[in-house]
């Protein structure tokens, strides 16, 4: 679907990324792989080329304007045009809304909206040129509330909010902005504090039965760009609370309020 196809991934050193970057190598496209840590990185770099695809490293911090704009025209320079950006890059911030510090806020809201919202910026230009495709990581978060995952929420309704307006400025341009909102994905988002710090040792607190193997995610999300769909929302848990969160709000929050307790 995507043979010779210039991707570029943000947040591509781990989780949903990581994995999108080695479904997209299966498909014979082109992969220039961003996000902070380099050599986590390069390991992912040589299992793209261990898939038989191309592929650069392209360090960038989503936090900082310049790094994205130098991370976009390197890619361009590297391989002449993008057809898919991925803004993939984020975290979550957990905590109770008055336990939460201006810098909790200010690093979840920097990360997961601004820097995506960026990420988008830049890229749209060559997506224009290319009528590509752009992706918006959200989350079924976005939908319905959950205690001390407040701000996180918020982030990816913003996500969601952003990605419902890109489809109405883009509309003409040829390029199309899907916004997905995974489930419970087995991915390290639960290992990294409200630091941005990653701790191998911390212990996903989500119910396994409910997670789904990243790969497998990486796979649905990957059909679903092709597609240039507007919305998806996957896991079959993810599209019930969606559903909730949509049309039966007051229901849903009782349900949440209950696996709390």
């Amino acid at each position: 679907m995507f043979q010779n196809q210039v991707i570029w991934i943000t947040g591509a050193s781990s989780g949903l990324g990581k994995y999108m970057a080695f479904e997209f190598a299966k498909q014979g496209a082109k992969l220039a792989l961003s996000a902070r840590r380099v050599d986590k990185l390069e390991e992912v770099l040589k299992m793209v080329q261990e898939l038989g695809a191309e592929g650069i490293v392209v360090p960038c911090d989503v936090l900082e304007e310049e790094s994205l704009e130098k991370a976009i025209k390197e890619v361009i320079r590297h391989f002449g045009k993008v057809d898919v950006a991925i803004a993939n890059a984020g975290f979550g911030v957990l905590g109770k809304i008055e336990e939460l510090s201006a810098k909790d806020w200010k690093r979840q809201l920097d990360i997961n909206v601004t820097g995506l919202a960026l990420t988008s910026k830049y890229a749209i230009p060559y997506l224009k040129a290319s009528q590509g495709r752009l992706a918006l990581i959200g989350s079924v978060a976005a939908y319905i509330p959950n205690p001390k995952t407040g701000a996180y929420g918020a982030s990816k309704a913003a996500v969601r909010s952003i990605g419902q307006t890109l489809q109405l400025e883009l509309k003409g341009t040829g390029v199309s902005c899907t916004v997905i909102h995974p489930g419970f994905v087995d991915s390290d988002i639960t290992r990294v504090d409200n630091e941005g710090v990653f701790h191998e040792d911390y212990k996903d607190p989500r119910p396994k039965n409910l997670m789904w193997p990243t790969d497998k995610a990486a796979r649905v999300m990957v059909k679903a760009i092709f597609k240039r769909k507007k919305s998806f929302v996957f896991t079959g848990h993810g599209k019930f609370i969606a559903f909730m969160g949509q049309h039966l709000p007051k229901l849903g929050e009782w349900i949440i309020g209950k696996l709390g307790n």
